[in-house]
């Protein structure tokens, strides 16, 4: 049984990877409100990670940090407080958490860390501009500490194209606009948490140990086909 710590494990992305890793291993939440449910296997934290003080742990062997945001505006309309705003969560939220729990890790069984980023720091979309300026963060970040860990902790980073989420809940709020969201991508889907969830163990299981520094899209072909 592995030790694996999901910062955000409550909802959405982050939930589906919670539940999937109870089947099999001790799970560590950390988010301002609990999951909806009990496991022997899982101790709940409820804090802030961008305002409280982060709890010791003993042992960690993956930290995988799923907060994030969905801030869509138009440039003109944005504030500088949006763009800090969806750093903090996205950048300085994870730096935080791999400051306080990197000398753990580094002792962890095959250790790795997981982040996220978007399909929309490579894929220009309009009014895209604060989030994506946030997970470029992301991304930077995870070849930049995946070189500096490379002989001892994996790095790597999941862009996901929309996520059937409560984040995304207003992009996909009626048949209508999933039609179209599902038209929009050239394998005609968009992804649910489970598919997501998917990645995430693989990418902290022995079989990607020889991965790392690398973001995966998971974009049911929107960055790459062009049909």
């Amino acid at each position: 049984m592995r030790n694996i710590l999901i910062i955000g494990g409550s909802k959405g992305i982050g939930s589906a990877v919670l539940l999937q890793q109870l089947e099999t291993n001790r799970v560590y939440n950390i988010s301002r409100s609990a999951p909806e449910l009990t496991h022997p296997n899982l101790t709940h934290f409820g804090l802030d990670v961008l305002q409280d003080v982060l709890p010791d742990l003993d042992e960690i062997d993956s930290l995988v940090y799923c907060p994030g945001s969905i801030t869509l505006k138009p440039i003109s309309n944005l504030s500088v407080d949006d763009f800090r705003k969806d750093f903090e969560i996205n950048v300085i939220g994870a730096v935080k958490a791999i400051q306080k729990y990197l000398p753990v890790l580094k002792k962890g069984d095959e250790p790795s860390i997981v982040l996220f980023s978007t399909v929309a720091v490579k894929l220009g979309m309009p009014f895209h501009a604060s989030i994506a300026t946030a997970k470029a963060g992301v991304e930077g970040l995870t070849k930049s500490l995946g070189a500096e860990l490379a002989s001892v902790v994996r790095v790597n980073a999941i862009a996901p194209t929309i996520t059937d989420t409560s984040l995304s809940a207003s992009i996909l709020r009626n048949d209508r606009m999933k039609e179209n969201m599902v038209d929009r991508h050239p394998m005609k889907s968009y992804l649910k948490p489970d598919e997501v969830a998917n990645m995430v163990d693989f990418l902290i299981s022995e079989k990607a140990n020889s991965i790392s520094g690398q973001i995966f899209e998971m974009d049911y072909g929107l960055v790459t086909f062009k049909i």
